[in-house]
Order: structure tokens, then C-alpha cells, then sequence
């Protein structure tokens, strides 16, 4: 497992490693530095109106998300683009990939707030300092949201350890509820384990160099079986600008 020690910031051990985990108590500090997070609490609760995924090859009513494009430039700015399909080669996913996946949108409201605006300046910020010459990023946001029940777990990457097809990944807890499992395993490009940890608590973050390391995550579980249980989080793909 590798940790982010402030005020480093997270580039050098993606740099090393390929991949880097911050606790929250590190990454809301980072993020903070960035921009406002007045909003976070609007933000979170945006999850509860996410729609479900209907392209699940495994025919699993497990996954709700929304989708947007953003275009992220050199220097911070940023402007969103017309809703498009995600689109994902089979290489990379063999589950759901090879067909476009037209997805709801991440709404006017969210796309536009502060905490996400943040978000995404902070990634510049990370991953231009990783690729100082690259101008401008093709920008994916995906809210996800998993949802586990008695006898039918949740599967936050059902196509398995993979990569996404990008340059880096964000992935950023926003919340568990009622979930046990969900951990978090790195690997190089031999499959060879480099890492797990378990994004537990808000603002928990792993970020990846997606051409370096495949990433996957463990099925989560109901804790209480009479109870609602899903794992949400944000993750946020970054590819240099055609």
C-alpha cells in the first residue's frame, strides 16, 4: 500500500509506483488547497438520483451512475462538452465493452457546482504535473453507485483487474453504507499484486497511471441484510486531447 505523506501531494508515488491511496483526512486537505468544497454535502447526496446501468452484459441490476465529458486544459480551464456515449474497446473491458453506452447525465446542477469543479482542477494539477507537455485532457466523470443484497453481491468491476483504456484515474469514495468488502487491488502489467487497501471513509482516494497498472475491486457485501447497502463513489479518467 502506498500513502500520500502532505505536502507532496500525490504525484511523486504515482510517479514511483504507478498508483498512490490517500486517506481522507490527506486528500480533503489537497482538494481544499485547489478550490471551495461548500457544496460537498449537495454533492454527496446527488448519488440518491443516479439511474440504472442497462448495458450490464452479466444482466446485473447492481450499478446506477451518471456521465458526463469534460474538456480540461493546461493552466485549469474547463468546459464541458455535449453528452456522449462511453465507449470502452474490449481489450479493456471483455464484459461490456465493443458497443457505445449511452449513460444519464451527470445533471446541470452537478456538473457545474464547486466540489466538482474542484475535483477536476485538482486532477489537472496531479496529473499535468505528471505530463507537463500535454495541453488539454478528454475528461470522463462517472458517479457510481453499487448496491449489494442478501445473496447477490455487489460487483464494483465485474469485468475483473483491468485498465481503463486512459492515462490516470481518480477513484474517490464518497460513502458506504451498510457494506463490508470492496478492497482495492493494484497490479503491475503482469498481473503481479502491487497493493490493496479499502477505500472506507469520504475522500479516500486511489489514483492510477493507468498504462502502468491494472486495478480491481473486491464484491461488496450487505453488513446488515435488513438494511439498504451500496458502495458510492466518483471516478474521474483523464486521456491526452486529440
Amino acid at each position: 500500500m502506498t500513502e500520500i505523506i502532505q505536502p507532496a501531494g500525490p504525484g511523486p508515488a504515482i510517479g514511483n509506483s504507478g498508483f498512490a491511496f490517500v486517506p481522507g483526512n490527506r486528500m480533503r486537505p489537497l482538494f481544499a488547497a485547489v478550490g471551495p468544497l461548500g457544496d460537498w454535502v449537495a454533492f454527496s447526496e446527488s448519488w440518491n438520483d443516479l439511474e440504472t446501468d442497462t448495458f450490464m452484459a452479466d444482466g446485473g441490476r447492481y450499478r446506477r451512475r451518471r456521465f458526463g465529458v469534460w474538456r480540461v486544459e493546461k493552466g485549469g480551464r474547463i468546459e464541458r462538452q455535449p453528452h456522449q456515449p462511453h465507449y470502452q474497446g474490449r481489450d479493456y473491458n471483455a464484459l461490456n465493452g465493443g458497443i457505445d453506452r449511452w449513460f444519464a447525465p451527470v445533471t446541470d446542477a452537478i456538473g457545474g457546482c464547486d466540489s466538482l469543479t474542484t475535483v477536476l482542477k485538482f486532477c489537472e494539477q496531479c496529473f499535468g504535473g505528471l505530463a507537463p507537455d500535454v495541453p488539454a485532457w478528454h475528461t470522463e466523470v462517472h458517479q457510481f453507485r453499487i448496491e449489494a443484497t442478501p445473496g447477490s453481491a455487489g460487483q464494483p468491476t465485474p469485468e475483473g483487474m483491468h485498465r481503463d483504456g486512459v492515462d490516470y484515474v481518480l477513484v474517490l469514495m464518497i460513502g458506504r453504507t451498510n457494506i463490508v468488502s470492496g478492497t482495492t487491488t493494484i497490479a503491475d502489467l503482469n498481473k503481479r499484486s502491487l497493493g490493496s487497501f479499502t477505500l472506507a471513509a469520504p475522500f479516500d482516494a486511489a489514483l492510477v497511471d493507468d498504462r502502468r497498472v491494472y486495478h480491481g475491486v473486491t464484491p461488496v457485501e450487505p453488513l446488515d441484510p435488513s438494511e439498504p447497502a451500496y458502495r458510492d463513489v466518483l471516478v474521474v479518467t483523464f486521456r491526452k486531447s486529440n
